[in-house]
């Protein structure tokens, strides 16, 4: 942690809203008192008066409406919002550690290359020590047009990355850098190192590519993508750049990585592909921290890793900080969000308010992890015991139960078991090659590997439902651990949202029935405050955004069933002045 000898990296402000608490109980009381009228004369009721069915119905929805509403209050209590000082980290002397880069995905097709190579470019360009970086590309479509693709794309970043940091470019993805109406050219030398940025011949390759059956000829490092068919392959995994001699003015390590698939064997689609990355970037770097984005999210802010390390370096204690979330925000969403996919509300009142709990709900991307968290640990976990373990000859029948333990809950993999000790015991001097790691690494990518653990049940991302970045932040949050939302100008990460009705309201259902399927599993946040560290304030916020994307839409409804019922019926469900 962080010694507090300097000025802090981040500063939390109570929002105040006076005001508007007030307006918050003044609503809370007219729901209630609506519900004990409608009681008291549902108890003392005359055929004479009111309807009987259309009346308790409306009792049934306004009861939900009105619990939905306390649930929003108390959301929106006491909001919070964090300033960071990325500065003040720099002019500490603090050595930044290093930090894994996590790009999924998964259909070539729906998610064209072209975007996740930006994506893994903008990544590779942020303003942090480059032998502190890892950049690990997951392709769950096993795509050689996706693996073409970034080695075309990297050539690219080469001449790329040091035109940015040499000018200070902000916009680092090349695809909204070359797309601005007008670009301020300085002086000569800048011109002259222009013209070598040929994006317009990258994008014409790739686009070439993607016309073709196979994007080049299946030959040499190409080979192992012959005859590969979608969802039953097996592993692949290619280092396409290694940052051998650590040089900060180099590239960070970029690792492509298809993970094997077997019809006989479920996937478990993201959650699956992110704990195979945690694996393998466990094996090659360990880094203690990860950032996960989706490829169509490229950098926006080339500080973004250093506006996170003000948080997870300058928490006075890890509890604060199990995971730091950046907003979603989109660089082609339609005005006014006719479609509600922008999530602007989620994070400016719902993000705020939660920041004084326990903090905002992991949302799938733009998010830095601690690894010991996404391991299962509870905050400032140690266990030195855990080196002694795996490297004990001892027949005591003690340390092959510790050992078994250890088995269960990692897999039999022995390396990645020592990678996993280490991070929980925050140790990070790895200085292996990539190369050397290879062999472990496929062994740990199999579709097999995972049975008979922990992976996705107590470790990693979270199994069980289709969301599982809501799934995954509720485990964290029951451990004890907190979150953080930041928000940095200009923003962290821009992404494309669906620009039209079917698209999102597609979107929609998937995330009201993963939303709906934790409620039913061992993760619902009841069980876990009563069972775990949830805070209660924190339990009802997830079961705000559960009942909100899901269950309301059945009190919805009903409700606006009911005046078509009451003129078909000829009766009222509304109170009359009079009364």
């Amino acid at each position: 942690m962080a010694e507090r000898t300097f000025l802090p990296f981040y500063e939390k402000v109570a929002v105040r809203r006076a005001l508007g608490r007030a307006l918050d109980l003044a609503i809370l009381f007219l729901l209630f008192s609506l519900l004990v009228y409608r009681l008291l004369h549902l108890i003392n009721y005359n055929d004479n008066e009111i309807d009987v069915i259309a009346w308790s119905l409306a009792l049934l929805c306004e009861s939900w409406f009105a619990f939905n509403w306390f649930l929003t209050v108390n959301i929106k209590w006491n909001p919070m919002e964090c300033i960071t000082y990325p500065s003040r980290l720099l002019q500490s002397g603090l050595e930044l550690p290093p930090v894994d880069m996590f790009v999924t995905t998964a259909d070539s097709t729906l998610e064209p290359p072209i975007i996740t190579v930006n994506t893994v470019i903008s990544l590779l360009a942020v303003d942090y020590p480059a032998e502190k970086l890892a950049c690990y590309v997951s392709d769950d479509g096993c795509s050689p047009l996706t693996y073409y693709s970034l080695i075309e794309g990297f050539k690219f970043a080469k001449i790329w990355v040091p035109f940015c940091k040499k000018y200070n470019i902000q916009v680092r993805a090349p695809f909204r850098y070359f797309s601005q109406e007008s670009i301020t050219f300085g002086s000569k030398a800048f011109q002259e190192d222009w013209k070598l940025m040929k994006y317009e011949e990258l994008n014409q390759i790739i686009e070439a590519a993607s016309r073709k059956s196979n994007p080049c000829e299946m030959v040499g490092e190409y080979s192992v993508f012959r005859n590969v068919k979608r969802g039953n392959h097996p592993a692949i995994i290619k280092i396409i750049w290694e940052n051998k001699e650590g040089e900060s003015d180099c590239l960070p390590h970029l690792v492509y990585i298809s993970r094997e698939k077997r019809l006989e064997h479920p996937h478990n689609y993201k959650a699956g592909a992110m704990n195979v990355l945690t694996r393998v970037s466990g094996l090659m770097t360990n880094a203690p921290y990860m950032l996960n984005v989706d490829c169509d999210m490229y950098v926006n802010n080339p500080q973004v890793v250093l506006h996170a390390m003000c948080f997870l370096l300058g928490s006075i204690n890890d509890k604060e900080s199990g995971f730091v979330q950046f907003p979603q925000k989109f660089y082609d969403g339609l005005k006014d969000d006719p479609f509600g996919n922008q999530l602007s509300t989620i994070y400016e009142y719902v993000g705020k308010g939660i920041g004084g709990i326990q903090g905002l709900f992991y949302c799938g991307t733009g998010c830095f992890h601690r690894r010991k968290a996404i391991y299962g640990s509870w905050p400032s976990y140690k266990d030195k015991k855990n080196e002694e373990k795996l490297h004990s000859s001892s027949s005591n029948g003690n340390v092959v139960a510790d050992l078994q333990e250890l088995i269960t809950k990692f897999g039999s993999s022995k390396e990645l078991m020592k990678s996993a000790c280490d991070a929980l015991n925050e140790v990070t001097n790895y200085s292996l090659d990539l190369t050397d790691c290879i062999e472990a690494a496929y062994k740990i990518s199999s579709s097999n590997y995972e049975y008979a653990t922990s992976w996705g049940s107590e470790i990693g991302w979270m199994y069980g439902s289709t969301v599982e970045d809501i799934n995954t932040g509720l485990k964290i949050h029951s451990k004890g651990w907190c979150s953080l939302l930041a928000s940095p100008e200009p923003p962290a990460f821009l992404g494309c949202a669906p620009s039209n009705g079917p698209d999102s309201m597609k979107q929609q259902k998937r995330w009201a029935t993963g939303i709906l399927e934790i409620l039913f599993t061992k993760n619902n946040p009841i069980l876990l405050t009563l069972n775990a560290k949830l805070q209660v304030r924190q339990c009802l916020a997830y079961l705000w955004i559960m009942s909100g994307y899901a269950a309301s839409s059945i009190p919805e409804l009903g409700y606006s069933l009911l005046p078509a019922y009451c003129i078909i019926t000829n009766s009222t469900f509304l109170p009359k002045v009079s009364k």
